[in-house]
């Protein structure tokens, strides 16, 4: 039987003072709905737009045709928004197909390979103050809550553009000090990450390598401008040479974006996001190319509850893959905002659903109280993106 189109609506969410989460609903014409996530911060409005946009070409076709109504243009004039809305449509497809035949996604995707998927603990939102005591505290709850690795984002407000600036050598200074608080608070058998949300020059990333080397990192996050292909490759070997990973590419659309990067050389650890990169389908093709080059795949996913919950699906079937991101401590709304399968970390990982779908369903009502809000002040400096 068809399931038919009947509206496609945009809901942004306003959950704390600075953070919008954005969402997708699919509904068809026998009564379900499907849910996405396309939170893109500081994007809202136009997030809307291109749903109404997508709304008016696809209302009325059927739902199961996910690969001529979803498929990832990766030249699309809208950019990274047009993507990020596209990637929940297929998301939200994905959740009335499983819904349709009865199983939940990750079974359509051809089957878990594993029971639970591993997670680690993004503290950067819940670390409060900001300073190196109030990072080593964040940390040291999340490891009480069971997650075995954990990762921070200590160089705000760090930019090269302003190395000059005498400030930047003490937020540089401030930042090696959160990383060492956060050491010193979990001992040495916790996995500590960190993110340089792209704030470094070539010159200064290649120090910054050096200086973190004495902290046993997993991984060293997006030090420089992704598209500085030859200075990744030559940071990533200096980080190998200091038994850290390089990791990155969290905002890329489409396999052809991430080829590129992958025949580059330029990460051990690639992080497409199921809101951006074109959904499971897409990410599922990333993760296999990677594969065949020894690249490992950790999925980016610091935001709301439903790119959780497709990204628990989604790895669960992918056999080269590190442990998911979720962000530890922002707000409890993670938990609330969509009922079905307990979203809760299980000490440090997340548990399948076997319900039909996606496993979860939006509370319209609740999510519509708060409406998205403008942000005066985005949590990045809009040079970095």
């Amino acid at each position: 039987m068809t399931m038919r189109i009947t509206a496609v609506e945009y809901l942004g969410v306003n959950v704390t003072p600075k953070t919008n989460w954005s969402f997708l609903v699919v509904r068809t014409d026998d009564g379900r709905s499907g849910i996405g996530e396309c939170t893109l911060a500081n994007q809202e409005a136009l997030l809307e737009a291109e749903a109404a946009r997508l709304a008016a070409i696809v209302v009325g076709e059927d739902a199961g045709a996910r690969n001529r109504l979803a498929r990832l243009i990766p030249h699309a004039p809208g950019g990274l928004v047009a993507h990020a809305v596209l990637s929940a449509f297929e998301q939200a497809l994905w959740d009335l197909a499983g819904q349709e035949a009865g199983q939940p996604i990750h079974a359509l995707l051809g089957g878990a390979l594993r029971d639970a998927v591993p997670l680690y603990a993004n503290i950067n939102r819940g670390a409060n103050p900001r300073t190196p005591e109030g990072f080593a505290a964040a940390a040291t709850r999340a490891v009480s809550d069971g997650f075995r690795a954990v990762k921070l984002a200590p160089f705000e407000p760090l930019v090269w553009e302003d190395a000059a600036d005498a400030s930047q050598r003490a937020a540089y200074q401030q930042g090696l000090a959160r990383i060492a608080a956060v050491r010193a608070a979990v001992g040495a058998d916790i996995d500590i990450m960190v993110d340089a949300h792209w704030r470094f020059s070539p010159g200064g990333a290649a120090r910054l390598v050096q200086d973190v080397a004495a902290y046993g990192l997993f991984w060293l996050e997006c030090p420089v401008s992704e598209a500085n292909h030859p200075d990744i490759r030559r940071v990533r070997s200096m980080a190998n040479d200091r038994g850290m990973r390089l990791a990155g590419a969290e905002s890329l659309a489409g396999l052809g974006a991430y080829r590129t990067i992958i025949e580059a050389g330029c990460y051990d650890v690639l992080m497409p996001d199921i809101k951006y990169a074109g959904g499971h389908e897409e990410i599922r093709r990333i993760a296999a190319l990677a594969q065949t080059a020894g690249v490992e795949i950790a999925p980016h996913n610091p935001t709301g509850p439903v790119c959780h919950a497709h990204s628990v699906h989604l790895c669960a079937t992918i056999p080269n893959l590190l442990p998911l991101e979720v962000q530890f401590g922002e707000t409890e709304r993670f938990f609330t905002l969509v009922g079905g399968h307990d979203l809760r970390f299980a000490r440090g990982t997340a548990t399948l659903p076997a319900t039909p779908g996606l496993g979860n369903a939006m509370d319209d009502a609740g999510a519509r109280l708060t409406p998205w809000q403008p942000m005066p002040k985005p949590w990045l400096d809009p040079r970095l993106g």
